[in-house]
């Protein structure tokens, strides 16, 4: 059969083929459609489905195909289009302001029938086909080819069943739009309309839009007099919604309107359901978006790095631009990330946005900024773009604003600005427990600066020289400690140690051992003497898991003008032996192993007696040194005198530099404090 391009010609492919395939089916003798086969609906279905892209979007006349068998049903539409159908549904000519609900015939196809195909002809013809299988219990005569004049007026039994009834099976085989897709066009053949369109508002501010459509809307067509008829969705949830009928001129407009209302429940239920499912997938992919973004913004305590996530976090998802502004000290607002999905405009957004850039913020969103920084509400602003200024707020005070531009093309929906609200929660808890873990990063660095010498004193004959390298730079403060301090003119104290353990009871400790064996050598105690009751006073405070190891050196200078030594006093109390090296390139290891001091009443010390001649070198170190590890391997005592070996009569610098190297290419990970100081006599 060949029909023209019009519209109503899809009514009548359809009443044709239902027609057909009922009498060559199961019959009817009831008169009343009641027997129709569930596949004649699959089949009228995806038949107007190929008749409906050729009146749209090919233009044209088209032909009709159906051959029926025992076996299966084929439906064939040729149409006389200019170009392949695929290029026609992928750009659909613009005088037909295809929706996107539309060109989803090929997708019903692909997902109904059993095969199907296309076929292009030299004359221009295209032709798009079909096969579906027949169910068990369908019969199996073959049709016979129906004449163009087989059309019958449908009682109104069947034009109600026809109207209403959608086999489950096929029901459960499309997707909500496609279904009302369908009832729509049922409904468009029943009252011959032009269209009949299907509008939705979700409440979410954007204002209604098409959900389902079939036929052509009066702008898409020649201009002939026509009647709208809007006839409301009675849903139940918060969705609203309408069935538009474009009715052709003489149409009775009380049966349509009859004939709506009728099929209106059902097209609202599954919209219904079409709309709690999309609102379901929205919000597991909002809990999956807001858990993402607790975990990355978990993973930092950097607050540079946190902020600059945040923005990357918002767009484009949230909206087109994004910002962050954090407070001084002052209070005032600094711009400290930014980020738009369109890369070259973001010196134009810096621009406006920096407060410190010129011409900065305009004054309605200076006024913003101070607003969502003093108050805990969001606000609104429209220039430089429209957008929403967020306060970030944690523990009851600001840490700064967020600034997101709407969404490109629309406006921030209710949905939006909850999410917004919410990453803007998170995000200010973020930065404050990045801020709050860099300001104790701070003080714990402060506080081991201060148990560290300033600077090593500039003795002449004495050449001084310490590295203290920390396993961590974050809030944690070591145990290692080094001290140089002058006694008398002639006279100098050396110490290093390590007191167990981190943190600010073993940072307490070391200040007391420090400051203690201080005051103790200058009231003129002998070194081992001093040592003894500084075992006494860390024996006082009763806590034996804040032990010490200690090496102590009193340096004398003696000798005479040009054959300058000097002397040395060595006590170790639980510390490693400290090396020298001699001018020749050798090194050895001195001095005799004491008790750690904060462990035991009595001590066994032992003050061992040495001389340095110019041009050796004594160097101590902490335990992080030689008990430095590479897998099952320590650095060790051997290693550590081979390294100082290679930097004999070199300064106390170099030698310092060389060892520490030595252990870093061992080893490039640092699992303990490490500390060294060489002492070198210089002529």
């Amino acid at each position: 059969m060949s029909f023209p391009p019009d519209i109503r010609s899809i009514g009548r492919v359809r009443r044709i083929i239902h027609d057909v395939l009922t009498e060559v089916g199961d019959g009817d003798p009831a008169g009343d459609g009641r027997d129709v086969p569930d596949f004649v609906d699959d089949v009228v279905l995806l038949t107007s489905e190929l008749c409906e892209n050729a009146v749209l979007h090919a233009g044209t006349a088209f032909d009709l195909a159906v051959v029926a068998d025992g076996d299966e049903v084929t439906v064939a539409v040729t149409d006389r289009g200019p170009g392949a159908l695929e290029l026609h549904l992928a750009e659909p000519r613009q005088r037909y302001g295809r929706a996107a609900t539309h060109g989803r015939g090929l997708s019903l196809i692909a997902r109904l029938a059993t095969t199907w195909g296309t076929r292009h002809d030299a004359d221009g013809r295209h032709t798009v086909w079909f096969t579906l299988a027949r169910r068990p219990g369908s019969v199996a005569e073959p049709a016979t080819d129906p004449a163009p004049d087989h059309e019958r007026t449908w009682s109104a039994a069947e034009q109600a069943r026809w109207l209403l009834h959608v086999p489950a099976s096929l029901a459960r085989r499309l997707a909500p739009v496609d279904l009302i897709r369908e009832l729509a066009a049922r409904l468009r053949d029943i009252v011959d309309a032009s269209a009949v369109v299907v509008e939705i508002d979700t409440g979410d501010g954007s204002g209604a839009r098409e959900l389902a459509r079939a036929g052509v809307l009066p702008a898409d067509s020649p201009v002939v007099p026509r009647t709208t008829l809007d006839v409301p969705l009675p849903t139940t949830t918060g969705l609203h919604g309408t069935i538009r009928l474009i009715l052709r001129e003489g149409a009775d407009a009380a049966r349509a309107r009859e004939l709506t209302e009728l099929i209106a429940a059902r097209i609202a239920i599954t919209a219904e359901s079409q709309w709690l499912h999309d609102v379901d997938q929205r919000r597991r992919a909002w809990t999956t978006y807001l858990a993402e973004a607790s975990e990355l913004l978990g993973q930092s305590l950097d607050l540079e790095l946190t902020v600059a996530l945040v923005p990357q976090l918002v767009v484009p998802r949230l909206g087109t631009w994004c910002a962050v502004l954090l407070p001084e000290p002052s209070r005032r607002l600094r711009l400290a990330a930014i980020a738009h999905a369109d890369e070259d405009r973001l010196p134009e957004l810096r621009a406006v946005l920096d407060p410190d850039a010129v011409p900065g913020p305009p004054p309605q969103l200076r006024a913003r900024l101070a607003s969502a920084h003093r108050d805990a509400a969001p606000s609104w602003f429209s220039d430089p773009a429209d957008g929403v200024a967020v306060p970030l707020r944690a523990s009851g005070a600001s840490t700064g604003v967020l600034l997101v531009g709407r969404p490109a093309g629309r406006l921030h929906t209710p949905e939006d600005l909850l999410l917004i609200d919410d990453i803007a929660r998170r995000a200010a808890l973020a930065v404050h427990n990045a801020q709050t873990v860099g300001e104790h990063v701070r003080v714990s660095q402060t506080l081991q600066a201060a148990l560290l010498p300033r600077a090593l004193p500039q003795v002449p004959q004495l050449d001084f020289a310490a590295e203290y390298l920390p396993a961590s730079t974050g809030a944690d403060v070591g145990g290692d400690f080094y001290d140089v301090v002058e006694v008398d003119p002639d006279r100098w104290l050396v110490t290093i140690g390590d007191v167990c353990g981190k943190g600010a009871r073993a940072a307490a400790r070391t200040g007391l051992v420090r400051d203690v064996l201080r005051a103790l050598v200058r009231k003129g105690h002998p070194l081992e003497r001093a040592i003894e009751m500084l075992n006494e006073v860390m024996l006082e405070a009763a806590d034996p898991q804040q032990f010490c190891t200690l090496a102590a050196v009193m340096l004398s200078r003696q000798g005479q003008e040009g054959r300058s030594a000097v002397a040395v006093e060595l006590v170790l109390a639980g510390h490693a032996k400290p090396a020298v090296i001699r001018a020749d390139g050798t090194a050895e290891l001195i001095g005799r192993f004491g008790s750690a001091l904060g462990l035991v009443e009595t001590v066994d010390l032992h003050c061992t007696q040495h001389l340095l001649a110019a041009g050796e070198t004594l160097l101590l170190y902490t335990d992080g040194i030689t008990e430095c590890r590479r897998g099952p391997e320590q650095f060790n005592e051997n290693r550590l005198l081979e390294a100082a070996a290679a930097a004999s009569g070199t300064s106390a610098a170099k030698l310092v530099a060389t060892v520490r190297e030595a252990v870093q290419r061992f080893a490039p990970d640092l699992s303990d404090d490490m500390a060294l100081l060489a002492v070198r006599a210089e002529p």
